[in-house]
């Protein structure tokens, strides 16, 4: 299981430079064959502001490498492949906070000792750190992948047709043209060694091309088409400088003999510079000087070519020009229209929610949990007549075993923990906006305690941390905007479970430290005190209990030993448990909810820590009957609330 949940940064939209990726031997194949990457869903909350043409980098966790270029093709969002990175694709994948990708520039990986001075400040442990980067260190990360080799670069005397002018600069491996001067013999002459120098300068210079925009997107440094064609010829030129001085002494016998080549000079393009190159005269000559010669007509030819090319992009540039005409009457056009927009624009908002409330109507909000790989902090509306999961804002943090309950138009989450730390933080969801917001913090740290609301307040009841069982009570009253002990329960309860009906609070079951309970109890505001009722049939802890049809109904759970399926209804006018039709599937720490008619329990775990993936519904006279769901999957610890 995974005991922790990673942290984010939160950086604004405008301020995300980059996004770095996680990966392994086993899914970096998938990875790079499906140009997708993706992250446990704790991570949409920036996933999702990841536009097309966001600088992306992929880490392999496996040899701790980092791999790019890459940028995004798309919006980042949920499950864009439900099914990617599971054993034969056949379930819910682990990872869906999702992005398309594609390679920008195919780079030498780097080791982490290269990239790490760059997003020191990320590292939050020895050997993990924050996936989102700024600006800056996008740009610097960007930069030292710049300096680094190309894996399958097109070599400069080489040129692939049909190539792009600006590749052919910036994939250039840089040669160490110095230590190949040092190595000729004392005849070549120091001015040719500095020539090679300079072509090399020009090569490293013409390598530092990459850049970001203001929108983060990943391009190409603009020049106009003379400057970048005239160093084109000048590295073909000194290439060919370098390869004939190189040429001449790795023979036996080298001569004072030469041969002139023209080659074309830096300013107009029909001007041609002469030189003259040295070459061999052995016994070879002929072949050396045949083979010298193809490779001035294979530069020759790429030369055509890339002024061919020249052509087409001022072609190309003139059809953009047009283009941009185009566009900017189309922006006066909408700028027409933006204060009509504005002017509708409370109005939309108001719609927007309301559409919200028409989307989950009949739906069942869950909040975070366990899926069997990760604590979520996701939070899902849920249809069962239809199986149709929706994804809204997640809360801030992961959490699990918590209680939720709905006041005033928000649900409000409160307690619980991610399966290590129990904490007291509050979050409250407003549908309207899909926001959430912090509210007052719970008197104590506490986790599987029982929530509910009653006369317009929320109750914290009972549960537990490490090192108590808890019967206490807490109230939140919003007009006073703070947590407030009210009268504790008869017996400690650590997960219990609670309901209203009627105007009275009841609380059932739970655990004392010592033994699972069947006792149950009920509060009447009232008269302010907590009355015993009559014992349930069976001990339970983790379970639910539903107000439905004016009774109350205990469902599932854990008896000690086994988890249960038996289920047992309480009238409170006749104050007595009685068995009924018990679940097709034993389960506790699940989701049940009240709509209309039915009752549904959803998810869970049963005994061997085996998570349930199956819903139940169940109607009076017909009965429990499981609904085929596959939207929802595997989860349990969770919370679960009707709107």
């Amino acid at each position: 299981m995974v005991t922790t949940s990673l942290p984010t940064r939160n950086l604004s939209k405008s301020d995300l430079g980059g996004v770095i990726f996680g990966c392994t031997y086993v899914t970096m194949k998938e990875c790079l064959a499906k140009k997708l990457f993706g992250l446990p869903g704790q991570h949409i909350s920036y996933v999702q502001n990841i536009e097309p043409g966001l600088p992306l980098f992929l880490f392999n966790y496996s040899d701790r490498k980092l791999y790019g270029i890459f940028e995004a093709e798309c919006q980042g969002k949920c499950n864009i492949d439900q099914y990617g990175w599971s054993s034969n694709g056949s379930e819910r994948t682990r990872y869906p906070a999702q992005v398309n990708i594609r390679t920008r520039i195919q780079c030498e990986p780097l080791v982490e000792n290269q990239f790490k001075p760059i997003i020191a400040d990320n590292y939050y442990s020895s050997n993990r750190f924050y996936f989102e980067l700024d600006r800056t260190q996008a740009c610097a990360l960007i930069s030292l992948f710049g300096s680094s080799p190309v894996i399958g670069a097109p070599k400069v005397d080489a040129p692939v047709t049909g190539a792009s002018i600006k590749w052919i600069p910036k994939l250039a491996p840089k040669v160490d043209a110095a230590p190949a001067a040092k190595d000729l013999t004392p005849s070549v002459p120091k001015a040719d060694s500095s020539f090679l120098d300079q072509s090399d300068r020009k090569l490293e210079v013409l390598s530092q091309t990459l850049c970001l925009t203001d929108n983060n997107q990943l391009l190409e440094s603009q020049s106009n088409n003379g400057e970048v064609e005239g160093n084109e010829k000048q590295i073909i030129y000194f290439k060919l400088k370098k390869w004939a001085l190189e040429h001449e002494h790795t023979k036996s016998s080298p001569t004072n003999q030469s041969i002139a080549v023209v080659v074309p000079s830096n300013g107009n393009e029909d001007e041609s510079v002469p030189e003259t190159l040295p070459v061999a005269t052995h016994e070879n000559q002929d072949s050396s000087a045949f083979g010298l010669q193809t490779v001035i007509h294979q530069l020759t030819q790429g030369m055509e070519e890339l002024k061919n090319f020249s052509q087409k992009q001022l072609h190309n540039s003139s059809l953009m020009e047009k283009k941009m005409v185009e566009s900017e009457l189309e922006i006066q056009l909408l700028k027409e229209r933006v204060q009509l927009l504005e002017s509708q624009l409370v109005s939309s908002t108001t719609r927007a929610g309301d559409k919200l409330h028409s989307i989950c109507d009949g739906s069942i909000f869950l909040l975070g949990g366990y899926d069997g790989h990760s604590w979520l902090s996701t939070l899902d509306c849920y249809s069962p007549c239809k199986d149709i999961l929706r994804f809204l804002q997640p809360m801030s943090t992961s959490r699990s075993h918590a209680a939720a309950a709905v006041l005033n138009n928000h649900i409000y989450m409160f307690g619980g923990g991610n399966g290590d730390v129990w904490c007291d933080k509050v979050e409250a969801y407003n549908p309207s906006s899909d926001e959430w917001t912090l509210c007052p913090s719970l008197s104590v740290e506490k986790g599987n305690l029982a929530g509910t609301t009653l006369h317009g307040k929320l109750f914290a009841i009972g549960g537990g941390n490490k090192n108590n069982c808890l019967s206490d009570v807490e109230m939140f009253d919003p007009s006073l905007e703070r947590w407030v002990h009210t009268q504790a329960m008869l017996e400690k309860r650590f997960a219990p479970a609670s309901a209203t009906l009627n105007g009275v609070l009841y609380s059932a079951g739970g655990y004392d430290g010592n033994n699972y309970l069947n006792s149950a109890e009920r509060f009447d505001p009232r008269v302010r005190s907590w009355a015993y009722l009559p014992n349930m049939n069976t001990r339970r802890g983790c379970h639910s209990l539903l107000a439905f049809n004016e009774k109350l109904y205990a469902v599932g759970g854990y008896d000690g030993t086994k988890t249960v399926s038996s289920v047992e209804v309480l009238d409170p006018r006749f104050g007595s448990w009685t068995s009924t039709v018990p679940m097709n599937q034993s389960r506790g720490y699940a989701g049940a909810v009240v709509i209309g008619k039915s009752m549904y329990v959803i998810g869970g775990v049963q005994s061997g820590q085996i998570i349930v993936d199956t819903v139940e519904h169940y109607e009076e006279d017909n009965g429990w009957s499981i609904i085929k769901s596959t939207a929802v999957g595997k989860r349990c610890f969770f919370s679960a609330v009707v709107f």
